[in-house]
């Protein structure tokens, strides 16, 4: 009797861990052959902007007085760029939004698995030192394999913002060109008084390393090679909308000061290139938050978030008398004769490669045209 009991929790252990086996094994294959766009690429630099835990409707919607909160990006929406919502996936957290955005596929299943043993790992020393809450490392902060992404591909890359986003991107490039500038970690507190200073911070730092390059003749000929990529991870909003909820004057201020800061950023470029015409922009965010100030599952308000471009290789707006959405969000925001174009997350990557001529991140899942021409066409159904 013994040994059949003893047989049976062996058999139940084998059948537990062929699970993980199977499941939550890395998706990611290595070794494939770089792929690129054929087309001369429209712009020599790519800026991207991601407004970490920014929801779609608290950036395009327009305050009890019939303003904007955003004005700089409701005027690019109007006058110079696309606009639409990017469609993220589950889980709604900082690393897999990331990846998505710049390396172009969604979560590797793999690291869930190591997610949860560090936040066990580092919940347990929590509970040992009896240490505060900001100092929990989320589950979601790196991947366990490597994987290839925008930056990678890119021929330099200078990013800035939180030590959790950009450190994950540094580890996984090939060569030394991929140039991280970050704060301390200890200042992303959801208990500190004005946390917008995490977005102020990346602004002030560009600024300066963009007057620091004018003498500096080394870094002052990489800023002028093509194919280059500047990344800018704005913290504070997400910040605001945990310790605040994004029905907050905090979470809506911190907008404010985004797109204040954002629209001297564009004029900085605009002024260090001479105006030539070569920069493509873009603005997101990585999830959304709901109403109460978390994120991570899939409802509406984490799933869906802003997507704006533009630039060199963007496509000037588009007036429509009417256009077809399953929702009410044009009337909402008053842009129902703004032509709006929706994307999926992933698919953003592929995008910006395409815009700077770089090959598309290996692992991007990017959805290509259907191939209508087969070999015997009385044995398939045309794909709907």
């Amino acid at each position: 009797m013994l040994l059949f009991f003893i047989l049976g929790v062996l058999v139940h252990c084998v059948f537990f861990a062929s699970i993980f086996d199977i499941y939550f094994t890395s998706p990611l294959v290595h070794g494939m052959t770089p792929r690129f766009t054929e087309l001369p690429p429209p712009a020599r630099r790519l800026v991207l902007f991601v407004a970490d835990g920014l929801r779609a409707d608290a950036l395009y919607e327009l305050e009890e007085n019939g303003n904007t909160r955003a004005p700089f990006i409701r005027s690019i929406i109007m006058h110079e760029g696309s606009w639409g919502i990017s469609h993220t996936r589950v889980p709604t957290e900082s690393r897999p939004g990331h990846v998505a955005l710049i390396a172009g596929f969604y979560e590797d299943v793999s690291a869930v698995a190591k997610g949860v043993v560090l936040v066990l790992h580092h919940v347990y020393i929590t509970i040992v030192t009896v240490c505060s809450f900001s100092q929990l490392p989320e589950g979601w902060k790196e991947n366990p394999v490597e994987f290839d992404s925008l930056f990678n591909e890119s021929k330099y890359t200078w990013s800035w913002g939180s030590p959790d986003i950009l450190t994950m991107f540094a580890k996984g490039a090939s060569g030394n060109h991929v140039f991280t500038y970050s704060y301390d970690a200890v200042n992303e507190d959801f208990g500190a008084d004005d946390v917008t200073k995490l977005d102020t911070w990346v602004f002030d730092n560009i600024k300066e390393f963009f007057h620091a390059a004018r003498n500096n003749q080394s870094l002052f000929s990489k800023l002028n090679e093509e194919k280059i990529v500047f990344f800018l991870h704005l913290l504070g909003i997400d910040t605001n909308g945990h310790a605040y909820r994004p029905s907050s004057r905090e979470y809506k201020d911190n907008i404010k000061i985004v797109d204040e800061r954002i629209k001297e950023i564009v004029s900085m470029f605009k002024h260090f290139y001479g105006n030539d015409g070569k920069t493509a922009f873009i603005f997101t965010s990585d999830h959304g938050m709901t109403d109460w100030g978390a994120h991570g599952a899939g409802h509406p308000s984490e799933t869906l978030t802003p997507f704006v471009s533009w630039g060199a290789g963007i496509k000037y707006p588009q007036k429509v008398s009417a256009q077809q959405f399953d929702d009410t969000f044009l009337k909402e925001w008053k842009l129902e004769n703004w032509k709006r174009r929706d994307v999926y997350q992933a698919d953003i990557a592929p995008l910006m490669a395409s815009l700077i001529g770089v090959p598309f991140p290996l692992n991007s899942v990017v959805k290509m045209t259907e191939k209508k021409e087969v070999t015997f066409p009385f044995l398939f159904t045309p794909f709907k």
